[in-house]
């Protein structure tokens, strides 16, 4: 059984923020052998960012807040708000937009070593 705790995931480098912006506590990653990273994500009120996880599946639970997702293929806009979801089951090009600061909780497979960093396309590199 694997228990963490926000306060030990950052002290033990499985935290990740860019202040004033977004933070990343990573409880699950791929040395855990579950086959999944398991984070929870903050993202402040106003902050919009475009991605596109070419070699992941991302799915995303929002907790708290609200938000637009937008596929900037189609330009086809979806509100959030808590208890919503969105699977990025395609690969899915796109951005989102905080409209109140938001908390998800948000699963990728295959899983993540955690030292990742979002490349120009807004995508994770396969490590």
């Amino acid at each position: 059984m694997i228990i963490r705790h926000l306060q030990d995931l950052k002290k033990t480098g499985r935290y990740a923020e860019k202040p004033g912006h977004w933070s990343s506590a990573r409880y699950l990653l791929r040395d855990d052998n579950v086959g999944f990273t398991l984070t929870q994500t903050t993202v402040a009120a106003g902050t919009s960012l475009d991605m596109e996880y070419k070699n992941h599946i991302e799915a995303n639970l929002i907790i708290q807040g609200e938000a637009r997702v937008t596929d900037l293929i189609t330009l086809e806009e979806h509100q959030l708000i808590a208890g919503s979801s969105y699977t990025l089951d395609k690969h899915d090009r796109h951005r989102l937009h905080a409209l109140t600061d938001l908390t998800i909780v948000c699963v990728f497979t295959p899983a993540l070593t955690g030292t990742e960093t979002h490349d120009q396309d807004g995508s994770y590199p396969v490590l």
